[in-house]
């Protein structure tokens, strides 16, 4: 079978791919892994091109034409000024963000679009033109709102000027895993890289059955073990055969010669012998 290709893996701010490239780089050291950081707004682009095997993704997503699976979830936080007042605690509910300006768009977070003030009322402002986290993070040390995000973007964005809390009441953030799904087999049994892929993430042991490195070690053992199996056999015949000739045969190995061979041909010959 030839060589595989190298596997090549995007993810989005928040994830840290090191710990599965270290133990892929252990596992698998004939098949390169190449890891390459994408923007959320962007986070499929390259798996839909072609131009990525996988990717690490923010869920929820656009599942046509994809595999994808649940790996973990993560607390959202709020980020605001330093100064602000929910520095003052180690969490906060989301009721208590009922007077803030939010810099997202209110329908990805219901929880507190239904209780805005400002949209209850009417007064909301349109949301400004924002083409990346650290924009609106500038805007938030601006002053000019809050932001609400998964606890591990806040960290990878983190700013002094600014502080972060867990919020509670809006929904846990979850990170899964991305391939383009086909019905048919990759080439070069390219589909048994990606499950071994699949299978450090998810925490599986190198000896795992369920990994596919382990089921082609054990698929070529039985093959070694029934050579081996033959030679011993016909060792062993030799050496049945050696004590037969000068023996007249083991315990239950073979015919009886002294006794032509037949049941009781002993005992006949016996009796013979006395006539």
């Amino acid at each position: 079978m030839p060589e595989p290709r190298e596997l090549t893996v995007t993810f989005v701010p928040g994830v840290t791919p090191g710990k599965w490239i270290h133990r892929w780089k252990e596992r698998m050291p004939d098949v390169a892994l190449t890891s390459q950081p994408v923007l959320e707004s962007t986070q499929l682009d390259a798996v839909r091109a072609g131009n990525a095997d996988m990717a690490f993704v923010r869920l929820p997503v656009d599942m046509s034409g994809l595999n994808v699976i649940p790996l973990y979830t993560e607390l959202s936080v709020v980020v605001a000024p330093k100064d602000h007042p929910i520095a003052a605690f180690e969490e906060i509910a989301v009721e208590e963000l009922a007077d803030e300006y939010l810099l997202a768009d209110p329908d990805d977070f219901p929880a507190w679009r239904d209780i805005s003030t400002e949209i209850q009322a009417g007064t909301r402002k349109p949301l400004p033109p924002l083409a990346s986290v650290e924009e609106a993070l500038d805007l938030v040390e601006a002053g000019l709102g809050i932001l609400i995000l998964p606890m591990s973007v806040a960290r990878h964005f983190s700013r002094k000027a600014l502080r972060a809390r867990v919020v509670t009441g809006v929904p846990e953030s979850g990170i899964g895993l991305a391939w383009l799904h086909s019905d048919s087999p990759l080439p070069d049994g390219f589909d048994a890289v990606l499950e071994e892929f699949i299978g450090v993430v998810r925490g599986r042991s190198a000896n795992s059955s369920r990994q596919p490195s382990v089921l082609a070690k054990q698929a070529e053992a039985p093959k070694k073990g029934a050579k081996a199996s033959r030679g011993t056999g016909n060792a062993t015949a030799g050496k049945g055969a050696g004590k037969g000739g000068g023996k007249g045969g083991g315990k239950g190995g073979g015919p009886n010669l002294r006794g032509g061979g037949r049941p009781g041909g002993k005992a006949r010959a016996q009796k013979r012998g006395r006539r």
